[in-house]
């Protein structure tokens, strides 16, 4: 898997200053280096070219690198609303994606995502696509307020799916999550109201289309 993850961003991708610059930046303020890799983010962008989706919910900012593949795949036209949990990241988030030109085409709420998703379905809101890539013990919740969210056509895409190889490996050391996203994965490929499919790219990203 590393190897052909390694074949995808070599003849792929290209070098990226502004999503180096984030890259950086996360580091210098001693965060996890757990954005998705170029490959996945170069997806993101593609995915939301082709669907031209206006309005998407991104559940996990980070440092902004997701943010900022989301944010170039909708143009001036765009707007994307961001979940974070801690205030700091949020911050970062939002100064990388100024820095990006999408500072005004974006918004942080920081809290409990599942707090947050729910003044979301009580205010009424709706985005035609999310990115799920937050604690993975509450995907399935994620998944849930995600559906309650969507647009008819709208389009949910998980991260982490394949959790380091381990949900298609009987044999390999069982990570903390794998049970977790093996379930999820489950109920996403068979919920009534998606049609879906797990991309093998970086550590797996579950593609949905929600059903009209």
């Amino acid at each position: 898997m590393k190897q052909i993850n390694q074949y995808i961003h070599d003849v792929f991708t290209k070098q990226d200053d502004v999503l180096d610059n984030v890259v950086r930046s996360i580091e210098e303020h001693g965060m996890r280096q757990i954005s998705v890799p170029a490959a996945s983010g170069k997806l993101l962008t593609l995915l939301v070219s082709i669907s031209g989706s206006k309005n998407i919910l991104e559940i996990g900012a980070l440092g902004g690198y997701s943010g900022i593949c989301l944010a170039r795949g909708f143009g001036p036209d765009g707007r994307l609303t961001s979940l974070e949990l801690e205030q700091s990241y949020a911050e970062l988030a939002q100064r990388n994606l100024a820095n990006a030109g999408f500072g005004d085409q974006v918004r942080y709420l920081t809290g409990p995502a599942l707090e947050s998703l729910e003044r979301l379905i009580d205010s009424h809101e709706r985005f035609d696509f999310f990115f799920i890539d937050a604690d993975k013990e509450n995907y399935e919740n994620y998944l849930a307020a995600c559906i309650k969210l969507a647009q008819p056509g709208a389009v949910i895409a998980a991260d982490n799916a394949l959790a380091g190889g381990t949900v298609a490996d009987p044999d390999a050391e069982l990570k903390g999550h794998t049970e977790v996203m093996k379930a999820f994965n489950k109920t996403v490929a068979n919920h009534p109201q998606l049609e879906s499919l797990l991309v093998p790219i970086g550590d797996g990203i579950t593609v949905s289309r929600v059903k009209t």
